[in-house]
């Protein structure tokens, strides 16, 4: 169990630091479903991560990310209906 949360930290890092740096070399803009998506999912496995490792100041933020995330998938997929 502990090596897969491991992997999941490790995943959920590569994620989010994949969204961030391939917006701001504008490979991916902050509107698009792929950045979204890295940051939605990297988010995820960063709590698990930290909640199962007790650094709950961490969980925080990774909560407050997903948070964020979640209304801008909404407004994605509103757009893309509408």
């Amino acid at each position: 169990m502990q090596l897969m949360i491991d992997i999941m930290g490790w995943v959920g890092s590569v994620l989010v630091i994949a969204a961030y740096g391939l917006n701001s070399y504008q490979k991916l803009a902050s509107d698009s479903l792929a950045f979204l998506a890295l940051n939605f999912t990297g988010g995820v496995l960063l709590i698990i991560y930290s909640a199962f490792h007790g650094a709950f100041a961490n969980t925080f933020i990774n909560v407050v990310w997903v948070i964020i995330a979640v209304p801008a998938l909404i407004r994605y997929f509103a757009r893309k209906a509408g």
